[in-house]
């Protein structure tokens, strides 16, 4: 799937002026100091924790499912300190799409690289999972390293549009394949391109296998050893978390998975969510929680989630 790279002049009707007031003002926010934008972010966060609603909902089971030894109290902290994160993480899109690639190493430490470079033109799967920092992660690795990316179009054309101009910008020649591309990807990965990819959340039954998530019994997909495996490709960890004190980010390639895949589909899957989960305990306030991770049920057993109100 091509990224929506083209303007056109529809995108100036009147329908999608307020989609374009919105963008202005969200690109003069984010021109602040980054200290104030910290803390903007702070109250955004605190504002939607507020209103949480079915997000709230879906987050709070997600803690108690995964966390089972924490109290009442540590789960509403670290709920609380997610959705802060959450707010932060509107400012830090904005970064990654607008701010000079000058600014923006100014707050990142990149570590990491050397694996990369070894590769020496062998294609690999950058494996990341859904940080509430990954825009920033992304754009910070792309200036560096040309990389290629999962695309999943916004149903706002405009919106669409900014979104794939933004993840462009540092890296012209870089690619998106939508999620259904298989094709594209093993492609790519024949070409000795490295592509971001994030197995950490439920795809359904058809794509996954039965594998344990924080002890919890979740669809886990198994396209990360076929990927390796076909396109004889290698799996690099990725991660990046946001540090305290206005310090910025710390992003770092970690080394290649070994001995890696197995051939045992469901206990490929063990390997990745271990790494998932090495990565999500790493600052588990910035996991983006409130995504229903276990909707995919077993036979006869029940979602653990409400039904959304309409």
């Amino acid at each position: 799937m091509k990224t929506n790279l083209q303007f056109k002049w529809a995108y100036l009707h009147p329908r999608y002026w307020l989609i374009w007031l919105g963008m202005g003002c969200w690109w003069l926010l984010v021109l602040l100091p980054y200290p104030v934008m910290m803390w903007l972010g702070r109250q955004l966060g605190a504002l939607m924790f507020r209103f949480g609603g079915y997000r709230y909902q879906i987050g709070e089971i997600n803690l108690k499912l995964c966390f089972p030894d924490m109290d009442d109290a540590q789960r509403h902290q670290l709920l609380r300190d997610n959705f802060t994160s959450y707010g932060i993480a509107f400012f830090e899109v904005g970064m990654a799409w607008w701010w000079s690639t000058k600014r923006l190493n100014k707050f990142i430490q990149l570590e990491g690289m050397e694996h990369i470079d070894a590769l020496q033109g062998q294609g690999a799967l950058l494996m990341a999972i859904h940080y509430t920092t990954l825009e920033v992660g992304a754009s910070a690795l792309s200036a560096r390293h040309s990389i290629d990316g999962m695309y999943r179009p916004h149903k706002n054309a405009v919106y669409d549009y900014i979104q794939s101009k933004g993840r462009r910008v540092r890296d012209p020649a870089g690619l998106y394949h939508s999620r259904e591309d298989v094709r594209g990807m093993f492609k790519g990965l024949r070409k000795g391109r490295i592509i971001w990819y994030a197995p950490d959340q439920d795809y359904g039954r058809k794509q996954s296998v039965f594998a344990h998530f924080f002890g919890v019994t979740a669809a886990s997909v198994t396209a990360t050893a076929r990927f390796a495996k076909i396109g004889n490709a290698a799996i690099l960890p990725f991660s990046q978390v946001r540090l305290p004190d206005n310090k910025g980010y710390r992003v770092v390639v970690h080394p290649p998975l070994e001995n890696f895949p197995t051939g045992d589909d469901v206990a490929d899957a063990e390997t990745i969510n271990r790494q998932i989960e090495a990565f999500i305990l790493q600052q588990p306030d910035q996991y983006m929680w409130v995504h229903r991770r276990f909707k995919t049920r077993p036979e006869g057993e029940e979602r653990p989630y409400p039904k959304k109100k309409r």
